[in-house]
């Protein structure tokens, strides 16, 4: 076997990043963080991202208490990791909070 062909239980190379160079579902990542911090309280970032229950709950707790921060913090956050971050933890990885 020659040092060129890989063995053959090798698994296959990751797939190729779309035209563009950015992961799907990477797109939504500026507008979820600008709608995080502007107008957070209201939780729109969630329902942007689909987290239907959570925007709800978050506009519940929006009632009871400060729940601004929150969205504030949450824009911080989504502005602040790579596009490849994002998608995994808040579009395939659906992860609702922070």
């Amino acid at each position: 076997m020659s040092e060129d062909t890989p063995p053959q239980d090798a698994p296959p190379p990751p797939p190729a990043p779309p035209a563009g160079g950015r992961p799907a579902g990477a797109e939504k990542k500026v507008v979820a963080g600008v709608l995080g911090i502007l107008i957070g309280a209201l939780g729109i970032h969630k329902f942007y991202l689909g987290y239907t229950k959570e925007g709800i709950i978050h506009i519940c707790l929006n009632l009871v208490c400060l729940a601004g921060i929150i969205g504030l913090i949450e824009g911080i956050i989504y502005l602040t990791k790579s596009d490849e971050e994002f998608v995994e933890t808040y579009v395939k990885g659906h992860k609702g909070w922070f």
